[in-house]
């Protein structure tokens, strides 16, 4: 009788064991390399729509590579406030690992944002008369709609330089869209993931332009 209470005891930590491993090996994998997610916001209609569902890479983070113009990110929301400078602000940090896990790598009351690269560390930037401009040259921006204009939301974010380390980023649904026109750029840091497929709808199968 020994024995075979003994051996259900085996087995049922056989079970823990296998649960806790895949359990560390798909927070590594959400974390380090990418995740699936879905679309919640409006702010890049028509590019992405809500309930639309998305591959994150997160591994440009993971190995410190560089972002290009018209990548498509998802960044840590920055405070809501207008920045007083051209740099996003980030008024909560964890106090200790148990916070920085749950926040960071569970995302519990973490919000991000999904734009568009739009500028790069020291590119000099320019809203004016509904169009972007950067280092003096105008954006084309093929992916919006033809009627959409972009306006300042934000007096000292209209002609400003990029500080290094950082990105400046919109939604390509500019009207709808805060983004960094409002709070300032964000740090390079604070960037998540790079979009890589949309999964779903399947006839919109594929990478996301």
């Amino acid at each position: 009788m020994m024995i075979q209470i003994n051996s259900k005891v085996k087995e049922i930590f056989e079970w823990v064991y296998c649960i806790v491993i895949a359990l560390v090996l798909a927070l590594l994998i959400r974390y380090f390399i990418g995740t699936p997610t879905v679309v919640q916001q409006v702010s890049m209609k028509p590019t992405l729509i809500e309930g639309q569902r998305l591959i994150l890479n997160k591994t440009t983070r993971t190995f410190h590579k560089s972002y290009e113009r018209g990548d498509i990110i998802t960044f840590e929301a920055p405070s809501t406030a207008p920045a007083k400078s051209t740099k996003a602000e980030y008024i909560y940090e964890p106090s200790n690992w148990f916070q920085s896990f749950t926040y960071y790598v569970l995302e519990i009351n973490k919000m991000s944002y999904i734009k568009r690269v739009i500028g790069l560390p020291g590119e000099h930037v320019q809203i004016k008369e509904g169009m972007v401009y950067i280092n003096g040259e105008e954006l084309e921006e093929e992916y919006l709609q033809n009627t959409v204009t972009t306006q300042a939301k934000n007096s000292h974010l209209i002609d400003f330089t990029v500080p290094e380390g950082y990105i400046f980023a919109m939604g390509d649904n500019r009207e709808e869209s805060m983004d960094c026109r409002l709070f300032g750029c964000i740090p390079i840091d604070k960037i998540e993931s790079k979009v890589l497929i949309r999964f779903w709808p399947l006839n919109l199968f594929g990478k996301v332009d």
